[in-house]
């Protein structure tokens, strides 16, 4: 499928690139732009010659958030539908199988810091700043705190929602909305190798991983364990884990078979 906002690229390396990309307006959020993230992001997880996907911005900016000239003219009802929309990405990145990576760099505020919290794995420019900052014009960002809180707590996720301001990586990186911090100059090589090292491993394992922590994080903390355990037991009847551990003893590098 073409796409207007977003640019999606495949290639040889297992990994799948989707670059938002309506630069002129900060790549924020719009009715067509939501609509085709998700559809990326829903094309890349069922591409077998996908393993990792990676998100970035294109321009000076991650995401600034939405697009605020759709704001007007809608009833009660259209903009509960409409919000849905602009936040369909963030709940698809947890249902997807494939690990997804954001690559932050300028700014990823309000929808956009969602975005990046509701990634697998963030890695940001040193320059980068994250905020919830729709407070500031009389909105505010209640569905974006949903994944920053699961990052970084109630007090300092009520902190960023009510306050509204843009922190900097270093404290981002110290509340856990960062796992690692390039400088600009480096972050799209860095970016790139921290997809590269995932690509290499086992698909079946991470996508294994990722389903269960998902899906296991709410349950009752002995029920926790309980899922976990089955599903480790389904991985150890795959093809890749007997793959994994014979050439882990014959020291040599796996071929997985994804299955």
């Amino acid at each position: 499928m073409d796409f207007e906002t977003v640019i999606v690229e495949t290639g040889n390396d297992f990994i799948g690139k989707i670059t938002l990309n309506r630069p002129e307006s900060l790549n924020t959020f719009n009715t067509l732009m939501a609509k085709e993230l998700n559809k990326a992001l829903l094309e890349l997880d069922e591409n077998r010659q996908v393993r990792v996907v990676l998100l970035k911005g294109a321009g000076k900016a991650f995401c600034a958030g939405i697009d605020v000239n759709e704001l007007s003219n809608k009833t009660a009802l259209q903009y509960k539908e409409w919000i849905e929309l602009m936040e369909r990405p963030l709940v698809t990145i947890s249902k997807m199988k494939k690990p997804v990576i954001a690559q932050v760099h300028g700014v990823a505020a309000a929808n956009g810091m969602g975005l990046a919290a509701a990634a697998d794995i963030v890695i940001a420019e040193k320059g980068a700043k994250m905020g919830l900052t729709a407070i500031n014009v009389g909105l505010n960002c209640i569905g974006p705190v949903i994944v920053v809180a699961r990052c970084v707590g109630r007090k300092k996720a009520l902190e960023l929602l009510l306050f509204g301001n843009l922190i900097k990586t270093s404290e981002a990186f110290d509340l856990g909305l960062i796992n690692k911090i390039a400088p600009r100059e480096e972050l799209e090589k860095e970016a790139e190798a921290y997809a590269s090292e995932l690509a290499i491993k086992s698909p079946v394992a991470l996508q294994i991983a990722k389903q269960a922590f998902y899906n296991s994080e709410d349950m009752e903390y002995e029920k926790q364990f309980a899922y976990m355990n089955e599903a480790f037991a389904r991985l150890c009847t795959t093809d890749d884990a007997k793959e994994g551990v014979a050439a882990f003893f014959e020291k040599r590098k796996p071929q997985w078979r994804e299955k």
